[in-house]
């Protein structure tokens, strides 16, 4: 009766000359978080070799003053990723690092309010410029001068315009790769960061914007009409990872109950509610559970609510800081994956946006 508990052996690591790839190949046949972030390499790799899946990554927390913004970059230049969602933060202040200005390496114990008095504005243990996020903002508020007052856009309109317009001043930022790869982005909490001040700062000048969420949200749950299989990622959690999960299921309101042809989905035992869970699924938190937030919460949990695949084998959930698990990830992929996915085409998104 035990033999099902011994199907499959834990390997010791051996220390020797391998890549990071094969590093974590072997870390996913040991145990504890070591395993979970090979598991990640797995299954974002099995994603990567379905022929219509939608790969959506979901971005918190500040990774971009972290070093992180030019890993999002190669996700999306080599396709790894079809959809970003991110907080305003990640897709603001990299503008700052890749207009040239930098973030520097400093210390959590420093004295706070000597680095008010200098201008230094401190993300953990790292410290940037408060006047080079001024000249930031205000690159950005040139930008939203030249934006239509009688339009409503959505937050993927917008930041597709601005990748475009940074683009072309030859700032590779993330808005900037993603416009130039066709990779869209969704900000539903946009205003929360620099955005917002830039708004204002136009609308001081005379020209205010009109942002439209229920436009963003009817574009962003469409995706999940067009594609026969959705895979996620998320980087933290939040508000980034609350939109994504819906796709899952919001695509039955917007259809009417009708249901998306071409697509597996599943009817609720007494509703008349489709409901169509992400096939893979990977998460990097350092949040846990039992408090109850979204960027906690287990992918097991969002099975119960429809929007996680419950087979194994699809999903890996590591505990870990995402400095540390988002580069060795994407260095194992670059050296596993070598054959260019056709990635979905997401253009549609923005016919006669300009």
């Amino acid at each position: 009766m035990s033999e099902p508990y011994f199907n499959k052996k834990l390997e010791p690591i051996k220390v020797k000359e391998k890549s990071v790839s094969q590093l974590l190949a072997e870390m996913s046949r040991t145990a504890y978080q070591g395993r979970k972030l090979g598991e990640a390499v797995d299954v974002w790799e099995n994603m990567l070799k379905e022929k219509d899946l939608t790969i959506v990554m979901g971005l918190a927390g500040s990774m971009s003053t972290a070093g992180q913004w030019t890993i999002v970059n190669w996700l999306m230049e080599n396709r790894f990723i079809d959809v970003l969602v991110s907080t305003g933060a990640n897709v603001s202040e990299d503008i700052v690092d890749a207009m040239g200005f930098g973030y520097w390496q400093g210390s959590h114990m420093a004295n706070d309010e000597e680095l008010l008095e200098a201008d230094v504005n401190r993300y953990y243990d790292v410290f940037g410029k408060e006047t080079d996020y001024r000249k930031m903002e205000e690159l950005v508020t040139d930008f939203v001068m030249t934006l239509k007052t009688d339009f409503a856009y959505s937050s993927a309109e917008f930041l597709h315009l601005l990748g475009k317009h940074l683009g072309a001043k030859g700032i590779p930022s993330i808005t900037a790769v993603a416009a130039k790869k066709g990779v869209p982005i969704f900000s539903p909490a946009m205003s929360d960061s620099a955005y917002g001040e830039t708004f204002l700062m136009a609308k001081n000048q005379g020209h205010t914007i009109i942002l439209d969420s229920v436009k963003e949200f009817d574009q962003f749950v469409n995706i999940g009409t067009k594609t026969k299989d959705v895979g996620v990622v998320y980087i933290g959690g939040g508000v980034p990872k609350d939109l994504t999960q819906l796709i899952a299921i919001s695509v039955s309101p917007q259809t009417n109950d009708q249901g998306v042809a071409g697509r597996d989905g599943h009817l609720r035992k007494g509703l008349q509610e489709y409901y169509y869970p992400h096939k893979y699924a990977i998460q990097i938190t350092t949040d846990a559970p039992q408090w109850g937030g979204l960027s906690g919460c287990t992918l097991e949990e969002a099975i119960s609510w429809g929007k996680i695949n419950s087979e194994s084998g699809t999903r890996a959930v590591c505990y870990c800081d995402a400095t540390i698990a988002l580069p060795l990830i994407t260095h194992a992929l670059n050296e596993r994956v070598k054959v260019k996915r056709n990635a979905p085409d997401m253009s549609w998104l923005f016919k006669g946006v300009s």
